[in-house]
């Protein structure tokens, strides 16, 4: 199958060839990975008050959502929640945070309870999203028992002035790239269906095809309420398939993760994304809630595919 720009675009731009697409997909992945799927789960450690203005994040202070907005959780609720995660069979389990960094003090708090759920739950996979950090910073994450770090580009860099202003493109590359450099697993992805265009949803492929992340993590907008893409309405079922497929293309190495807006986007074809991806992340989201453990479990099951869930 030609899968050059020229196909790629055309499939992004009319998704007539989306499922002939798909099935050619599911063979590249499977090359790769097999019949397994990875699934992981997030806690969102630190709610809200962000001084960014991502147009799609209920997060902003700038935007006047209606969420649960804290301070960094407790110790105990977190590690909670990560048993939780382990007993349901779940691979991979992330803290995040909102706001660019964390302060010194809540960094100190979130070394200490890594060093805590690494002793109680060595099994677990153990990832964090705290956002820009320095060297310094990463190694004493991985040096605590972190496995991987997630920092997501969001979008194009031709797109990303569009979607916010407050935070610059170029310093969530080099984020990423510290995140390499100290030797730490990386999750590098973004959001879809903010209004890019078929050739930005390339130009975002072929940048993460340089900086060749472990984990592509795939969201697609679900709109919030207050937030300045409350109304936006840029994919279809059939558009966010494609999207996944060109990603399993020009990455065909690499994980793809199905993440926030999957079920608010693909709707009645959510079983389709396991043709490409390889990984889900599974529960609740940042402000979203998510799916049933299990209507995911069996989801996966029904397409002869296999997970380490024990719901």
């Amino acid at each position: 199958m030609n899968t050059g720009k020229d196909y790629l675009l055309t499939l992004l731009k009319d998704e007539a060839d989306v499922f002939t697409a798909l099935f050619e997909a599911k063979k590249l992945k499977e090359k790769y990975f097999g019949d397994f799927i990875e699934t992981c789960s997030i806690l969102n450690t630190k709610s809200g008050r962000c001084p960014s203005d991502c147009k799609f994040c209920a997060q902003s202070k700038s935007w006047p959502t209606k969420i649960n907005a804290y301070p960094l959780l407790e110790e105990d609720k977190i590690l909670a929640a990560a048993e939780e995660a382990q007993k349901a069979g779940i691979d991979r389990f992330s803290l995040v945070t909102s706001g660019v960094k964390p302060s010194r003090q809540e960094f100190k708090q979130i070394l200490n309870v890594i060093e805590t759920i690494k002793e109680r739950l060595p099994g677990l996979k153990l990832c964090a999203s705290l956002g820009q950090l320095t060297t310094e910073e990463l190694k004493a994450l991985k040096e605590a028992g972190l496995s991987r770090y997630h920092h997501n580009l969001e979008t194009a860099e031709s797109f990303y002035p569009y979607v916010c202003t407050t935070q610059q493109w170029r310093d969530r590359l080099k984020t990423a790239e510290r995140v390499k450099e100290v030797g730490l697993s990386l999750c590098c992805g973004g959001i879809f269906g903010l209004g890019e265009t078929a050739q930005q949803v390339i130009e975002f492929a072929e940048t993460l095809q340089k900086l060749a992340p472990d984990s592509v993590p795939v969201n697609f907008l679900h709109p919030i309420p207050g937030t300045p893409l409350e109304n936006a309405s840029f994919l279809s079922p059939r558009k966010a398939l494609a999207i996944l497929a060109v990603l399993r293309f020009m990455l065909p190495d690499k994980a793809i993760r199905v993440c926030g807006g999957r079920e608010h986007n693909l709707r009645d074809l959510q079983v389709f994304l396991l043709w490409p991806a390889n990984a889900l992340m599974v529960g609740n989201y940042l402000t979203t809630s998510g799916r049933m453990l299990t209507d995911d479990s069996q989801m996966i099951k029904d397409m002869g595919l296999k997970s380490s869930l024990v719901i």
